[in-house]
């Protein structure tokens, strides 16, 4: 099975745009929606929840009132001062780094896994798709991307598709290392300017300490063909594989605003560009693609 996944340096770029008509034009595949902090391939190709479940991240100290004898080790031990006079923790003030329950002489402390946000089986026009909705200002995204792929594989054997569709965060933080660590190629999309070829530099670093194979595509090339050209230079010198660019075109906010992938609303100059990137990529990584 294929692995395929999609990110930028930053965000903004059309990532999840170009990932939306990929879905359409992958065959045999499971869709992931991999950007958990702000998840937003669903506005696009609006899939049908099957299966909603709970997830848990990490741990947040409570303070037992019956089983504390209120020493005040914990509220000298915490750094973050989270533990009020009273002994009481302040879940916003709580980094879940566990020394108070450690050290508590009257192990009067629990450390219960909290509910972060929830994961989904879902259904689409273009099949299935893994997906999650992260809590406000809640951690772990990385834990929670490494849990979507890990069902979309299992996902994957049981229909027995050979394509797993990655639509994944920007940056190059942790929920970026989950999600290209061990996938078999990771395409990078950026934009024509100085930011972006700075971000592109570092994914590619990143991309190549993992050993992921790199290709990279400029959307909106055309706003800026010699900062384009810079990056495409950039690309063949660092062995990136370059699969090509996409012209800026209005109808990529249309298609967005009715809730449609590009290359199901337009056969404008970008839709006709994306065709053609899917076509180098595929064959780049021996992916089916429909006709």
């Amino acid at each position: 099975m294929q692995e395929l996944t999609i990110i930028s340096g930053k965000g903004g770029t059309g990532k999840t745009s170009i990932t939306a008509s990929f879905a359409a034009l992958a065959k045999n595949k499971v869709i992931v929606d991999a950007d958990v902090d702000a998840a937003d391939l669903h506005l696009v190709i609006l899939p049908e929840i099957l299966q909603e479940t709970d997830f848990y991240g990490g741990s947040i100290a409570r303070i037992d009132p019956e089983r504390c004898t209120q020493c005040g080790d914990c509220r000298e031990r915490c750094h973050f001062d989270a533990i009020s006079e009273d002994f009481v923790v302040d879940k916003l003030s709580c980094e879940g780094c566990g020394v108070c329950v450690y050290f508590c002489p009257a192990e009067a402390i629990d450390f219960p896994r909290q509910i972060c946000g929830k994961w989904y089986m879902s259904d689409t026009a273009y099949g299935p798709m893994v997906h999650a909705r992260l809590g406000i200002a809640e951690e772990n995204s990385g834990l929670l991307v490494s849990l979507l792929r890990e069902e979309a594989k299992k996902l994957a054997d049981e229909k027995a598709h050979n394509l797993l569709l990655v639509d994944g965060p920007p940056g190059i933080g942790c929920p970026v290392i989950s999600s290209l660590t061990g996938s078999n190629g990771v395409l990078v999309i950026t934009e024509p300017t100085m930011s972006g070829l700075h971000d592109l530099k570092r994914v590619n670093d990143l991309a190549k300490f993992l050993r992921v194979p790199a290709m990279a595509c400029i959307n909106k090339w055309d706003i800026n063909p010699e900062m384009a050209e810079t990056i495409r230079s950039y690309a063949r010198d660092s062995d990136m594989f370059y699969v090509g660019d996409v012209p800026y075109d209005k109808d990529m906010t249309a298609a967005m605003v009715a809730q449609k992938c590009l290359v199901d609303f337009s056969d404008g100059p970008a839709a006709q560009a994306i065709r053609s990137v899917w076509e180098n990529v595929s064959r780049n990584m021996n992916i089916e693609s429909h006709p």
